[in-house]
């Protein structure tokens, strides 16, 4: 039986989640699987990775084939370095301890590369939020200044309208006075 480790279909019409199983290459895709590893959303920034990687590396170890996709993820979350590690112990050329260590600075470093993103996106959304936040008080300023203008325009017209008004009586009177 060809084992495969592949992504299931979850979720609604364009926000799909997916669950990282093992299964039978022949069954469906969203079909009977053996085991799940974990799961996968890309619809957070950056996506969200839950796996067990222990199962999934005595998956590998015993012949199961992950699909491009999810050997990306594999490689992403290091379980094909740590595989791969554990193959040069197997050879010899390193010991457990120095597997180990390369694995802990691997992940360490990966760690910080992701931490330094979400901080870059939060200080990009606070930017952004910032600079709405300006142009919405300069649209409200304009608008502001609009109505201003707009109300002395129109105390001005009133007040020539008054005057016209009060002219205009007082010649209607002077002419009855002669």
């Amino acid at each position: 039986m060809a084992v495969k480790i592949r992504l299931q279909r979850h979720g609604k019409k364009n926000f799909a989640f997916f669950h990282i199983v093992v299964a039978d290459s022949r069954a469906p895709r969203d079909g009977r699987f053996i085991e799940k590893l974990g799961s996968y959303n890309p619809n957070t920034n950056p996506a969200t990775i839950v796996l067990d990687s222990e199962k999934a590396l005595k998956w590998l170890n015993v012949g199961a084939q992950p699909t491009l996709t999810a050997s990306r993820i594999l490689s992403y979350e290091g379980v094909l370095l740590r595989k791969h590690l554990q193959g040069g112990v197997a050879k010899g050329a390193l010991t457990q301890a120095q597997a180990d260590e390369k694995f802990a600075a691997w992940k360490a470093q990966k760690d910080e590369k992701v931490a330094a993103k979400k901080a870059g996106l939060k200080n990009e959304a606070i930017a952004k939020a910032k600079a709405a936040k300006e142009a919405e008080a300069k649209v409200n300023e304009a608008r502001a200044e609009a109505i201003a203008k707009k109300k002395a325009e129109a105390e001005e017209a009133a007040r020539k309208a008054a005057e016209e008004a009060a002219a205009a009586a007082a010649e209607a009177v002077e002419p009855a006075a002669e």
